[in-house]
């Protein structure tokens, strides 16, 4: 068992002790036997099991859109080619059919809370409540029209009611979501700031993403994007920042200093070649830093396993360091980060007494884990999806044996392929 928290901990032949979906225990195999009559045993000896994996930063129903335009940069594959193909598919269903062959995906891979960022959120909510999937879900805000708004009074009286719908609910939160400095006013970003403050929500950005923001940016305003937002009243704790592939030492500090919390997307920004996070020189000044993998149309996959291994990896190039983001840090930033970032950390994140029972089992005892000289070493630097076998949330088996419960894998294959005939059809 690799609780997280305490930090750098692996506990060996240990068991969790779940009611009513929460943590009640943690202890010796041998000693839960004694203490508890179960309803259910689950014993997995060649497993290690951790808390769920949070995706910090996703835009899950473009699940659909994954392959459609690889190999550009990100303005021309954004612009020319994702932006038109999505005003022709765009709406409800969409949304709640890319969501749902997402949680699919994320659940085979050891993912169990995800930080959504898209439109339509009143339908993401639904979906993720009905397959009892824990997430955030964004409240867009953007300066153009859309199929989910019109004008700026509509996008935030459409998330005001969005966040009323769900403001209670034990799985699934709400956070304000405007979509970038380069597409988001000062008047609108005050409002945010304004609302969030009153409703005590995250806000969810892009920012600092590519070297060409900063640059407009400073011809636009005079200011770098975060100098900006710090001047709107933005860089707070309760900033969710993505992305932030350029950054000053002096930028550094001051999200150290305000509490911000830094998601790095390593493969997204790789393949559209925008830039490296400095992660590592965030995670020593004190920032928080969680793990996203954006979407599948710039990734092209929900794979945390694999996008915490990148960050690792690339963390000890930026940085020329071999010792940099360790594997107990890179683990930590896939897990109790993320949780932080989302204000989940209370729920979830780790295995600790009193929180929800996210919990995945990963079989180590396959060939490509094999011999386990350290658990969390071959969790980061070896594991793959294909080895979570178990997956709960809330104390509920969402994944038993590598088989989804209660979702329907042919017809999620099903429903993808008549969504690529249809995307298909668009482009020519």
């Amino acid at each position: 068992m690799v609780p997280v928290e305490p930090h750098a901990v692996v506990l060996e032949d240990h068991a969790v002790a779940v009611k009513a979906g929460v943590i009640v225990d943690i202890l010796p195999i041998a000693d839960a036997r004694a203490r508890y009559a179960a309803a259910e045993t689950v014993s997995r000896p060649e497993s290690a099991l951790i808390p769920g994996l949070v995706n910090a930063h996703t835009h899950n129903p473009m699940t659909l859109l994954r392959g459609i335009a690889d190999d550009l940069p990100l303005m021309e594959w954004l612009q020319g080619h994702i932006w038109p193909v999505e005003a022709a598919v765009i709406g409800p269903q969409f949304v709640e059919d890319g969501i749902t062959l997402a949680i699919a995906e994320m659940l085979r891979g050891g993912t169990t809370c995800a930080n959504e960022n898209y439109f339509f959120p009143d339908v993401q909510a639904a979906v993720y409540k009905r397959h009892g999937f824990r997430a955030r879900v964004g409240l867009p805000v953007i300066d153009f029209p859309t199929a989910w708004a019109k004008t700026s009074d509509e996008y935030f009286d459409r998330a005001g009611e969005v966040h009323d719908l769900w403001r209670d609910d034990a799985l699934v939160a709400t956070a304000f979501a405007p979509h970038a400095p380069y597409t988001v006013s000062d008047a609108n970003f005050e409002r945010v700031r304004m609302l969030a403050d009153q409703l005590d929500l995250p806000v969810h950005l892009h920012t600092h993403e590519t070297a060409q923001e900063i640059a407009d940016s400073i011809k636009q305003h005079g200011q770098r994007p975060l100098a900006r937002l710090d001047r709107l009243g933005l860089v707070t704790d309760r900033l969710i920042a993505v992305h932030m592939t350029q950054l000053t030492d002096a930028e550094i500090a001051l999200c150290a200093e305000r509490g911000v919390s830094v998601v790095h997307c390593p493969e997204s920004n790789l393949k559209l070649a925008s830039g490296f996070c400095p992660a590592c020189k965030l995670h020593h000044a004190g920032v928080n830093l969680a793990i996203g993998t954006d979407g599948c149309a710039s990734n092209n996959d929900l794979d945390m396993f694999g996008e915490t291994r990148t960050a690792a990896i690339l963390a000890k190039a930026v940085a020329d360091d071999a010792s940099a983001l360790d594997a107990f840090t890179s683990l930590r930033a896939a897990t109790l980060g993320g949780a932080k970032a989302l204000g989940f950390d209370a729920k979830v994140g780790s295995i600790e007494i009193g929180k929800q029972a996210d919990l995945v089992c990963v079989d180590l005892g396959q060939i490509e884990t094999q011999p386990v000289h350290h658990v969390v070493s071959q969790l980061i630097y070896a594991t793959g999806r294909h080895q979570v076998g178990d997956v709960w949330i809330a104390g509920r088996a969402k994944l038993r044996e590598r088989r989804l419960v209660d979702m329907d894998t042919a017809a999620l294959i099903a429903n993808a392929r008549q969504w690529r005939e249809r995307i298909a059809a668009i482009k020519r």
